[in-house]
């Protein structure tokens, strides 16, 4: 009979029950990439909130001038054209429609400097109020915090794109290994016992990975199908071969408007734009316009592609409508979609990045991400907790894996929040007109969150842990003093002014360095009590960390 037992609890996955197969793929899949995906979910989550956080970061941006009628608009942005990029290539103007594009735009590229254009290419906000150039701070804001989750920051797209991939499959596969393993899945969401250490973290992780599992599975799934054209190239290699230009040869048939033409080199007026932006209002409705692309201004094969403002769909895919340039005839007129597999694809994706969604959807976005967050932070402790509590049964000394998983727990989990504070603290106190300042931004996130690592390494675990949210804590808490020290757009100036965007991320910063002290102050308290009452090792064992 023992020895029966004994053989079973050996047992390799391939000799074992289907459950148990599932619950050894479960654990190391989700491992293989654990600290990576915790990243992913902590940038990814910020990213819901990106155009905010953009706010925040340029406080000397006025507040967002959504709602101006196109054809007050693009006037303003035509004559900033012609003004700053006489004999361009092209001309975009993007117009304040919603959310995502609170301000009017222009950028234009292949100017001519010999007709008077100062840059060849460039970019500006344009104050619709006076036709200025809104002057801001420069800064990565919250787009660059929302491209980290899948572009990595600093390395190269050819390496990011397959490591976010691997990634992703991995937690898709470790998500479906856990539905299967859980026979009393809902049962199990009700269940959470406190103080009895990996069955504490067991219950949490539960909790958490199935109060949210159907956004887990549509962001996995749906990130799958983001990195769809990296990991499956033989879609498009079947049928536009496998040498260099097969893939750009691929993209600009299926991404590039219809209608592009190279300059006749003939000179012809622009058509009334206003005649362009009536007519399209006719196919969509008023206030659908959300940008002209103009190529070729002032040539008789000028184009002008006006694309649809879609941001209340699900799909956020925009009709686009190809004019002539020279003499405002209607060339195309694209739909939305233009196949069941790219509504399908679409629909995927706009769920995915959820720019259609209003503030109460949009902050449930934000609260499944955050405990998406959790779930991969819980099963990070959770597998050292294990690992620790055998240790402590069997008095063997716990292995130099299980040290070192234990150390970069804390400089991942604890850490990378004190590395976020850093990037906003970057944003306050870099001089304004700082060479490289968006770069030095992101530098400081991640110089901070290498100290956070090497502060775990160096220190002990549980003391590192309280340290670290605590940090996190009081440098996020901080953040709306420094705010009202370093700019007039406080909350002393935001509340009465009811500017809900720069008051509500002092608010929600302010709440999450609370929610870190509060964090801080009971694993302090925690390590107090079993310091006090339990030998050395179950102490250890209670906490889930190392001395």
């Amino acid at each position: 009979m023992s020895r029966r037992r004994s053989d079973s609890r050996a047992a390799t996955p391939a000799k074992a029950g289907f459950r148990q197969t599932m619950t050894w793929l479960h654990t190391w899949v989700g491992l293989t990439f654990i600290w990576l995906l915790f990243f992913v979910f902590v940038t990814g989550t910020a990213g819901y909130f990106d155009t905010e956080i953009d706010r925040w970061m340029q406080p000397e941006l006025p507040p967002a001038q959504i709602g101006v009628d196109a054809s007050d608009s693009v006037p303003v942005l035509l004559n900033h054209a012609r003004l700053v990029a006489p004999g361009a290539e092209q001309w975009f103007l993007s117009l304040p429609v919603d959310r995502n594009q609170p301000y009017a735009s222009l950028f234009w590229r292949g100017a001519d400097p010999e007709q008077g254009a100062q840059q060849t290419s460039g970019n500006a906000l344009i104050d619709l109020r006076d036709g200025a150039v809104l002057q801001a701070r420069d800064t990565g804001g919250g787009q660059l915090l929302y491209q980290m989750h899948w572009r990595l920051h600093y390395l190269s797209r050819n390496y990011s794109d397959w490591i976010i991939t691997l990634a992703t499959m991995f937690m898709f596969v470790a998500i479906i290994a856990g539905v299967i393993i859980h026979k009393r899945i809902f049962r199990d969401f009700f269940t959470f016992r406190p103080g009895k250490g990996q069955r504490s973290w067991l219950d949490a992780h539960n909790l958490l990975s199935v109060a949210a599992l159907p956004f887990h599975l549509m962001i996995t799934y749906s990130g799958l199908l983001f990195m769809g054209f990296s990991f499956m190239p033989l879609v498009y290699s079947a049928y536009y071969g496998t040498d260099n230009g097969a893939r750009g040869e691929f993209f600009a048939e299926v991404f590039d408007p219809p209608g592009l033409t190279a300059a006749a080199g003939e000179a012809a007026p622009l058509v009334s734009l206003a005649l362009v932006v009536a007519e399209a209002e006719q196919h969509w409705g008023e206030n659908r316009v959300r940008s002209l692309d103009i190529r070729h201004p002032g040539d008789a094969n000028a184009r002008i592609f006006v694309h649809e403002n879609a941001e209340q769909t699900v799909a956020n895919s925009e009709g686009l409508l190809v004019f002539d340039g020279s003499n405002g005839s209607l060339i195309h007129a694209l739909p939305s979609a233009t196949s069941t597999t790219k509504r399908i694809r679409d629909v995927s994706l706009g769920l995915h990045e959820g720019l259609f969604a209003a503030p109460v959807l949009r902050w449930l976005y934000f609260f499944s991400g955050v405990l998406g967050t959790g779930m991969v932070a819980t099963g990070m402790v959770m597998w050292t907790v294990k690992r620790r509590e055998q240790a402590v049964r069997t008095r063997v000394p716990p292995s130099a894996g299980l040290l070192l998983v234990e150390k970069l727990n804390v400089g991942t989990i604890a850490g990378l929040f004190v590395g976020i504070a850093a990037y906003f603290w970057a944003n306050r106190l870099l001089p304004v007109d700082f060479v490289s300042r968006a770069d030095w931004e992101a530098h400081a996130l991640f110089l901070t969150w290498a100290a956070m690592l090497l502060h775990a390494a160096v220190r002990p675990t549980r003391q590192a842990w309280v340290e670290q949210f605590a940090l996190g804590g009081l440098a996020f808490a901080a953040l709306p003093v420094l705010n009202w020290l370093t700019t007039d757009r406080h909350l002393g100036q935001s509340v009465p002014a009811q500017d809900w965007v720069l008051a509500g991320f002092d608010l929600t910063v302010l709440a999450l360095g609370l929610t870190l002290l509060v964090i801080a102050g009971y694993l302090a308290s925690r390590l107090g009590y079993v310091n006090r009452h339990l030998p050395h090792d179950a102490a250890a064992s209670t906490l889930g960390v190392s001395r």
